[in-house]
């Protein structure tokens, strides 16, 4: 079977419609689409046309991609809209494995892995001896990989905890204020919350949870990977919140300590007495 009839059988069948239904939705008779299935009777221009507006797929990958050789969530980007030559975007490969149902594997970097996945995330000798695993709550149509963080900049989430994210084809989508795993071939694995800055300065600000990090700017072209969070797993607990009343008095006491520390400083500037002493 050639590829265009693969094709259009094979999209049609995902969107679980019968011949009538796309022929009646293309204005074209239900036999005439049966012999473009079946390769008896070849779709002109006008056809072509048609059945690109109607998969929202792009009349150049309908005739040279074989869609049956693409993964899962693969197939599910491209009906997504993330077909590079409708959207002009530039395609992003990801290195992949699947398993012997040819399923997609949730694989595993570790924080020992952290630094070869770095350099080795595009190698299909890498990713193939990490390690890997599935959760079946997670969409079977989309690619997810765990990453071990370390430090204490994503706090409350704790140091160790394995976060797991979806991958991120079309970054223009990346949204403000949302946690990401961003790869970078300098600073390696980071798991941030992203303000997307992509557009007016080709650029990715990058917040920690830790009030205690500021924020950073990241050039997108230093970019290599990027994953939306979707959950995380640690065996610590988190700290428990400080009761609103405690808080409160801890405001409260800060105050005070930021008060007398002004009417010190004022009062050495009035007698010109070493702050020490005032």
């Amino acid at each position: 079977m050639n590829i265009f009839a693969s094709n259009i059988k094979l999209l049609r069948k995902r969107r679980g419609r019968t011949q009538d239904d796309v022929a009646f939705a293309l204005g074209m008779k239900r036999p005439t689409l049966s012999g473009y299935e079946n390769e008896v009777a070849q779709p002109g221009i006008e056809s072509l046309l048609a059945f690109s507006k109607y998969f929202g797929v792009s009349v150049d990958t309908m005739l040279k991609v074989d869609l049956s050789k693409l993964s899962l969530s693969e197939l599910s980007q491209l009906e997504r809209g993330y077909d590079v030559f409708i959207t002009g975007s530039k395609i992003r490969v990801l290195t992949t494995t699947v398993d012997s149902d040819n399923n997609e594997n949730i694989e595993v970097v570790n924080q020992k892995a952290s630094a070869g996945y770095r350099v080795g995330f595009a190698d299909p000798e890498y990713i193939k001896v990490l390690p890997t695993f599935h959760m079946p709550f997670l969409s079977k149509e989309k690619k997810y990989r765990t990453f071990q963080i370390s430090g204490d900049s994503m706090l409350p989430i704790p140091d160790g905890s394995w976060v797991t994210g979806e991958f991120v084809q079309n970054w223009n989508l990346i949204r403000d204020g949302q946690p990401y795993i961003i790869l970078t071939l300098d600073d390696g694995i980071m798991f941030k919350v992203v303000t997307n800055r992509i557009k007016p300065d080709a650029k990715l600000t990058l917040q920690s949870l830790n009030p205690l990090y500021e924020p950073y700017d990241i050039g997108i072209k230093d970019v290599r990977e990027v994953w939306r969070f979707v959950h995380y797993i640690s065996s610590a607990m988190p700290e428990p919140n400080l009761p609103r009343e405690d808080l409160a008095s801890s405001v409260a006491a800060l105050k005070k300590d930021m008060e007398k520390l002004k009417r010190q400083v004022t009062t050495a500037q009035v007698l010109k007495l070493p702050f020490d002493e005032a």
